[in-house]
């Protein structure tokens, strides 16, 4: 069984691990398009996946989008570009995000 989280962290640990993804879509938060761009990931993985993910310094796992806890003060500073505010939650957050793209966004099925 595979989960969803979204993540905040660089091209080049996202690639580091990617071949452990069932499925994933990030965004660059830089213009800079290389290894050490940092970008916003929604990573699709099975718990063994996520939880080398959560054991890596270099990835930030955002709260439960449904969980009403407001993301780290690094990642609305990260994604504020994109219109998240300061205390706003991973839902709040990924809305904002889905502007500029759509497929971030927040869903259940």
């Amino acid at each position: 069984m595979t989960g969803r989280r979204y993540y905040l962290t660089t091209l080049g640990n996202w690639e580091r691990h990617s071949a452990r993804f069932a499925n994933s879509h990030w965004l660059a938060l830089s213009d800079v398009a290389d290894d050490s761009a940092p970008i916003l990931a929604l990573i699709e993985a099975d718990e063994c996946a996520h939880l080398a993910l959560e054991d890596d310094a270099a990835f930030e796992a955002l709260p439960h989008p449904l969980s009403q806890l407001p993301i780290s003060e690094a990642a609305q500073a990260a994604l504020a570009h994109l219109g998240v505010a300061p205390g706003a939650t991973t839902f709040d957050a990924m809305e904002a995000v889905a502007r500029a793209h759509p497929l971030l966004r927040h869903r259940v099925f």
